[in-house]
């Protein structure tokens, strides 16, 4: 059983076994100065926030057919398609940008009040943690950057899905924290980047991976979410020009030696294995130790995931163990012809994606590429039940990194170049990587940088980057050519997406759902809505 679901489950079972208690109690009716009362209160408090707050938007429990909620961003782009959009009207909003305060009102009060709650029960654990008895100086650092950690994934999700937004940074004790006004972007990345260099620097997190760590986060996992941080601050809209720092950052996480690329295995012959390809050893181990920088964590029977229904249409479903497939996720042709087909290792058929199943009388059944990274084997013709974990941030995503934010700090450096060679030769099977980095040498800055937003392109579509790249750099991707993988960066507004829909100013940030508007009339629409 996986560490930290294990022990949410005995909390849960411990908070039970006092209902009496409980009954003449309510739990909202003690402070929290009364909760943390000895450290296991303080490590179950921090155990919550795996599984809610930021990460939950990930999850996708119970949402076979409306996808997970970080899946909206791909949406945007209208290059990532859900074969239940009839339904699904947030999916149609989305592609046709045509989304607006109130008829999406409750599916982003949603997402604001995951986010929001996950901050809370940061804070409260922030706060309390500092006082609990019978923690040791290093527990109570370590349970403070993790408490820290998850407070500020909380807000860079806000701060790129909305804006500006409130920056409440105290539990909920009284009415003071109820109606508060938006603080500025400046102020909502200043809580966040100050957060996060605490639990790089001062947390005495372990330098280790998280799957070496009990599934916990450690030093590389805070540090590769501060480096994206830098990153994105440094594109629109703040333009703080913190490359310097998001390439100082990723340097670090490489320089450990903690990660690596998974390899592809070879035959006699010296060609690569298409069953043992670095993708496929990837899609069937649980969680890879030396690639996964930060996942989210599944376990059979306990929290299982749906991300394994979503590998295949709904036309599969009679063919495979589950009662329901849904293609949630599915690229579009014009998104696959970003991919080189033929020398990209990563657009081959049962790499990255899949369009075909075996049915058991031998016969083929043929459908849209659908994404076979989240294939379970057993799941899908057995136990209809996966607990694979799903990986959101890699190695391949702070190579990219580094190589994006030293390019832009210090120039189209060597070691620029071979932290953008690493993940492309890998992808590139069968093409010499010194030829690759040759062919990258004599780019400009420029040139070079929208290399880099390929690949970012390319590798990281299961992280869900499209539309966060799209909003940073203000440059939509417009694959051009059949199936040639090249792609050409246009400016976003007034750019027609995937689906043909027009992209105003204005769709770059989500409107403030009008249920919270109604509930905190101190806030101020977004522009445009």
């Amino acid at each position: 059983m996986k560490p930290i679901i294990f022990c949410l489950i005995i909390a849960t079972v411990f908070f039970s076994s006092c209902k009496k208690f409980l009954d003449e109690v309510p739990k909202d009716e003690i402070s929290g100065s009364q909760y943390f009362a000895q450290p296991e209160h303080a490590t179950n408090a921090v155990n919550g926030l795996y599984r809610t707050g930021a990460p939950q938007l990930y999850d996708g429990a119970g949402t076979h057919y409306s996808g997970a909620k970080m899946f909206f961003g791909p949406y945007l782009t209208g290059y990532i398609d859900n074969e239940f959009k009839g339904q699904e009207v947030h999916v149609q909003h989305a592609q046709n940008m045509t989304f607006n305060a109130t008829n999406l009102s409750t599916y982003f009060q949603d997402i604001w009040s995951i986010l929001y709650r996950g901050i809370s029960r940061a804070n409260n654990a922030i706060k309390y943690i500092p006082t609990t008895p019978g923690l040791s100086d290093t527990q109570r650092n370590q349970l403070l950057g993790e408490s820290r950690f998850f407070r500020a994934m909380g807000y860079f999700q806000l701060a790129r899905l909305f804006g500006e937004v409130p920056l409440i940074t105290e539990p909920y004790e009284g009415l003071e924290n109820l109606n508060v006004t938006k603080s500025s972007l400046e102020e909502v990345y200043n809580l966040i980047t100050s957060d996060l260099e605490f639990v790089v620097n001062e947390a005495e997190l372990a330098s280790s991976t998280m799957a070496n760590n009990a599934g916990r986060i450690t030093q590389g996992t805070a540090a590769t979410l501060l480096a994206d941080v830098y990153l994105t601050m440094s594109g629109y809209p703040l333009q703080k020009n913190e490359y310097t720092k998001s390439a100082a950052v990723a340097k670090s996480i490489i320089n450990s030696g903690v990660y690596q690329l998974t390899t592809h295995d070879r035959n006699a012959d010296g060609t690569v294995n298409l069953n043992s390809t670095a993708y496929n050893k990837l899609r069937r181990v649980d969680n890879n130790s030396s690639e996964y920088i930060y996942y989210f964590e599944f376990a059979i029977g306990i929290s299982t995931s749906t991300h394994v229904h979503w590998a295949f249409p709904s036309t599969a479903a009679s063919f495979t163990a589950f009662a329901i497939t849904n293609n949630a996720y599915g690229p579009s042709t014009t998104f696959l012809r970003g991919y080189n087909s033929d020398g990209d290792l990563r657009i081959q058929e049962k790499q990255y994606f899949h369009s075909s199943l075996t049915r058991p009388n031998g016969t083929v059944l043929n459908f849209a590429p659908s994404p076979y990274m989240w294939m379970d084997d057993e799941a899908t013709f057995e136990t209809a039940s996966s607990g694979k974990d799903l990986a959101i941030y890699t190695y391949s995503d702070v190579l990219l990194i580094a190589a994006e934010a030293i390019a832009l700090s210090e120039g189209v450096t060597d070691e620029a170049l071979n932290y953008l060679t690493q993940v492309r030769s890998r992808a590139f099977w069968k093409t010499d990587a010194n030829q690759l980095k040759q062919s990258l040498a004599g780019l400009s800055v420029e040139q070079f940088v929208q290399e880099v937003w390929k690949e970012r392109y390319r590798e990281l579509v299961f992280e869900g980057r499209q539309w966060f790249d799209v909003q940073r750099t203000r440059m939509f991707p417009v694959p051009v050519g059949n199936a040639s993988g090249e792609i050409r960066f246009e400016p976003v507004v007034g750019h027609a997406n995937g689906k043909g829909a027009i992209i105003q100013e204005k769709h770059l940030l989500l409107p403030i759902p009008t249920d919270e508007i109604q509930r905190n009339p101190s806030l101020v629409q977004n522009p445009g809505y």
